[in-house]
């Protein structure tokens, strides 16, 4: 059930720098996937945080340590104000299974609204609320309602659509009318930011806001999840849930893989009133290594990277000019369909045909596997298995940018 990159002749990796990884033989590749090394594979500043704290101190957080409050502290700043109380955890599925916990004891709720195609998690609770896994094990609970991904390339309502923003809202909207008809209460919209696994997909701005309406109405909360897609990733913000506008405060945000650039480390950020709710059941939550001593000390050596090497601007400039040249190579061959993204997180979307958008499935499988072989690694995503996904360590640079494109280029040719 493990399955490898590259299965038919995978890779062995035995190191990392950067943005490069190498194998065995010594040859280099250009790491395009990894979102989890998010300022650069072994970057030394990170390496000496975890190496200096490791000297003196790791234990649970049932003491007092100075690194728990002044990452808590860090992390607060990059945030809206009434997002101001966290909860440190090892991973992704256990940041948003802690989030479905907050959402349910503090609006006394059960059912969960989520995008069709979303991917939250692999713990039991995760995958129920993830169309991507469920929809081939078990099959949907009936607390679960799946709402259609805001796609405006191939979703239900397309950029041609007079105002896909309230449509697809009120699609949400629907969902909820229907769920209150069956007896059923909505607990909380649960949403990625940037749908990763889904396509690479960027929601239309006000969409969450107009969806935020609706389930505030209802008595549920709006939980974002960053794992993928925050720490400055999409680099005109810190949050990719910014994109949507000044005037959107998500009521829980949780955060995974880059946080700690490998390091397993997580984090829930919620407001008072939730928290509070969840602490007067009586019933303490406690997670052995969460906001431990090395932990924080790894993550506040990421904010401070991603401050100093000026990582969310150079997102936005390298992610710009990789936007157009993607946008270029979109003019000169059909099958690229859509080119989409916002800073280092791009999806191309690979089509047989440009009136029915129909997914070039093999097509996108034959040119990871080509691009392979020209030592550039890149992975596919979207329900047609179709879509390029380009979420590199941030250090991904133009000469970078430059390389991939004129390789797809090439092979596409």
């Amino acid at each position: 059930s493990c399955k490898l990159f590259f299965s038919n002749d995978p890779l062995k990796i035995v190191k990392a720098k950067g943005q490069y990884m190498y194998d065995e033989n010594g040859r280099q590749y250009l790491d395009c996937i990894n979102n989890v090394a998010h300022v650069g594979h072994c970057h030394p500043d990170i390496v000496k945080a975890a190496h200096e704290q490791n000297q003196l101190l790791n234990t649970n957080s049932r003491y007092l340590h100075d690194n728990l409050v002044d990452y808590a502290e860090r992390l607060s700043k990059t945030l809206p104000e009434k997002l101001c109380t966290f909860y440190f955890l090892n991973s992704g599925s256990e940041a948003n299974d802690l989030a479905l916990r907050l959402a349910r004891q503090y609006t006394k709720h059960e059912d969960v609204i989520v995008l069709d195609h979303a991917y939250h998690g692999h713990l039991t609770s995760l995958i129920d609320i993830s169309p991507y896994k469920f929809r081939n094990l078990e099959g949907q609970k009936e607390w679960v309602h799946v709402a259609p991904v805001p796609d405006t390339y191939r979703g239900l309502y397309r950029e041609d659509h007079e105002d896909s923003v309230t449509a697809y809202a009120d699609e949400v909207k629907n969902i909820i009318e229907h769920a209150h008809k069956r007896g059923r209460k909505i607990a909380a919209f649960f949403a990625e930011s940037l749908p990763s696994v889904g396509g690479q997909i960027i929601p239309p701005a006000g969409y969450f806001q107009k969806v935020a309406e609706h389930v505030h109405k209802a008595g549920g909360v709006f939980i974002a999840d960053e794992i993928q897609v925050g720490f400055g990733r999409v680099g005109k913000h810190f949050w990719a849930f910014q994109l949507q506008g000044e005037d959107f405060i998500p009521d829980i945000v949780t955060m995974g893989k880059p946080i700690g650039n490998g390091h397993p480390l997580a984090c829930v950020a919620t407001t008072k009133e939730i928290a509070e709710a969840f602490s007067a059941t009586g019933v303490e939550y406690f997670n052995t290594f969460g906001g431990n001593p090395v932990s924080c000390a790894i993550g506040l050596a990421v904010l401070d990277v991603i401050e100093k090497e000026h990582l969310q601007a150079h997102a936005t400039e390298v992610g710009n000019f990789l936007m157009k040249t993607l946008k270029e190579q979109q003019i000169k061959h059909p099958i690229i369909g859509d080119v989409r993204g916002c800073g280092l997180f791009i999806g191309v979307d690979l089509i047989k045909d440009q009136a029915e958008r129909t997914p070039a499935t093999a097509e996108a499988e034959d040119l990871i596997t080509r691009l392979k072989e020209k030592y550039i690694l890149l992975s596919t995503d979207g329900p047609g298995r179709n879509v390029l996904k380009f979420k590199p360590p941030m250090c991904f640079n133009m000469e970078d940018a430059k390389f991939v494109v004129e390789t797809i280029d090439k092979i596409l040719t």
